[in-house]
């Protein structure tokens, strides 16, 4: 207690710390714990299956970006939603998009051309979820599997229920975590991501 009294400001700059890394750390469980939660073990079927778009080249996906995209053409397949979305924009001098490439890819390796969108606007996370949100309303669905990367779970989700939705996760390990250092970098920098959009709110 006399340490206290003696150094009030230093003592309450500790108390913010150890409250600061508390959430941080929180954050960082909860991060993981949803990175490894496969919401299409839980749910037989919903209306929609949206997967966020990431890079191609000259409308060439990623591998990081195929994978998602053989993870929704895997959730078309087996029956847990009858269309699909694919979310972005895409980069100045781009010569398509995000949205387009990755119907394009879907469409090539079998699937109706009648069941599979593209929502080609967004340059973050949040504008394209804001797009999937306007592309659910305007046809009256409600329901959606967000496909991503693991670490994204956490995020999208919240953002995704934030705008409305009601939105689950089916994510792939597939492509996106190749090492450990990829999977672990993707948990910290999404810790923080979260941290700032639950701050932020973007």
């Amino acid at each position: 207690m006399g340490f206290v009294r003696r150094h009030p400001i230093l003592s309450s700059a500790l108390l913010a710390l150890v409250l600061v890394c508390g959430i941080v750390a929180a954050t960082a469980v909860a991060v993981w714990r949803s990175a490894h939660r496969d919401e299409a073990s839980e749910l037989d079927r919903v209306d929609l299956i949206a997967v966020l778009g990431a890079a191609q080249y000259d409308g060439e996906p990623s591998p990081v970006f195929e994978g998602r995209l053989e993870h929704a053409a895997l959730l078309f397949e087996k029956g847990f939603a009858p269309i699909i979305v694919v979310l972005g924009s895409g980069q100045p001098g781009d010569l398509t998009t995000e949205g387009a490439a990755g119907r394009s890819f879907l469409i090539s390796n079998g699937l109706p051309e009648a069941a599979v969108f593209s929502e080609p606007t967004g340059s973050t996370t949040l504008q394209s979820l804001q797009g999937a949100a306007r592309f659910m309303r305007d046809r009256g669905l409600s329901t959606v599997f967000l496909v991503s990367d693991p670490w994204h779970n956490l995020r999208i989700r919240r953002m995704a229920r934030d705008l409305g939705l009601d939105a689950y996760v089916s994510a792939t390990f597939h492509s996106a975590a190749r090492s450990q250092w990829t999977r672990m970098s993707g948990y910290a920098r999404e810790t923080f991501a979260y941290l700032y959009y639950r701050v932020a709110g973007r």
